[in-house]
């Protein structure tokens, strides 16, 4: 900006400069003709009929004057250089402005710890309670994960061992209640899951096949289930949810550890944004580019026309001033 206030500077003192050169070679020029002599100080030769002097005044003025305005045409182009990256970078932050407010979140993850009672004389095998879970549902404590009228795919994914446990086990149910900053319960979901079955056979092909890996610590006998609770979800703008109880209805289940997935379904201009981050950077940036630049250009064009068409104002004089001024 500052730069730019310089360039100004600079062309406006250029400006006057020329102009000066042009007045003063004007008004030495035209003594010349009307007096037939030099002006004092010139070096030229004294005479009427010498035209060494006058070439060589013209010459002085025309080099000082193409000078200057090679440094005017310089300081301009720096000009509309500076002005051309102001509007673009404008352009880049109206834009960026746009697609954090516009654009919401579209993966969030967190981990699932589950709790349950131990206070219980149950046998070895079985939990005192379901395994229990709740999970947060805002950013940093503070800001909503989830944006109103947005569809998200939330799905529970658990890495469970293939023990003889949850082999025999069989199908349960997996249960998420959704509450608002009141405690209300907004919507709930329930949906059941099981381990994949592998027989036998496949599971003493896979365990000959990976016992280096086991041995090394770097491969282990379990399953990755996905649960998905919400195909399409969507925030409730009166309610809010700022957090989710998640149950898991079999006190024999056993589990390594569970995450939260909540996957944003974008369609429209969303779509095109997340998908195409680069081609709608382009568009965009390009658009408000070129809104800035007319709207400049009209403001240029209004300043330049208010300079020469400039409406006389007509007064109308009262009898009383026609009288004072007889």
């Amino acid at each position: 900006m500052f730069l730019c206030l310089f360039v100004c500077a600079a062309i406006h003192a250029l400006r006057e400069e020329v102009g000066r050169r042009g007045t003063t070679f004007t008004a030495r020029y035209q003594i010349k003709m009307d007096t037939g002599t030099e002006p004092m100080g010139t070096g030229g030769h004294h005479g009427s009929g010498d035209p060494v002097g006058p070439a060589l005044l013209w010459l002085q003025d025309t080099v000082t004057t193409v000078t200057l305005q090679a440094r005017q045409r310089v300081l301009q182009g720096a000009l509309l250089l500076c002005a051309l990256g102001l509007l673009l970078w404008t352009a880049i932050f109206l834009y960026g402005s746009f697609y954090y407010s516009y654009m919401p979140l579209a993966t969030y993850s967190t981990p699932v710890h589950y709790y349950y009672r131990t206070d219980c004389d149950s046998s070895a095998s079985l939990l005192c309670s379901f395994p229990t879970a709740n999970v947060s549902l805002l950013r940093n404590g503070k800001n909503q994960v989830m944006t109103y009228g947005q569809p998200y795919r939330i799905s529970l994914e658990l890495e469970m061992p293939e023990s003889p446990a949850n082999q025999e086990l069989g199908m349960f149910m997996v249960k998420m209640f959704c509450y608002s900053g009141q405690g209300q319960t907004v919507t709930s979901s329930a949906r059941s899951t099981m381990l994949r079955y592998r027989s036998g056979l496949l599971q003493t092909l896979g365990t000959l096949f990976l016992i280096p890996f086991f041995l090394a610590g770097t491969a282990d006998q379990k399953q990755l289930v996905e649960v998905e609770l919400f195909s399409e979800y969507r925030e409730d703008s009166y309610a809010p949810s700022i957090g989710a109880i998640i149950e898991i209805q079999s006190q024999r289940v056993q589990i390594y550890s569970a995450n939260l997935y909540i996957h944003a379904h974008f369609t429209g201009i969303r779509y095109f944004l997340y998908n195409f981050p680069t081609l709608s950077a382009v568009m965009g940036v390009a658009s408000n580019l070129s809104f800035l630049s007319v709207l400049l250009l009209f403001s240029y064009l209004r300043l330049i026309w208010g300079r020469f068409i400039n409406p006389q104002k007509v007064r109308v004089e009262s009898p009383l001033e026609q009288e004072n001024m007889v």
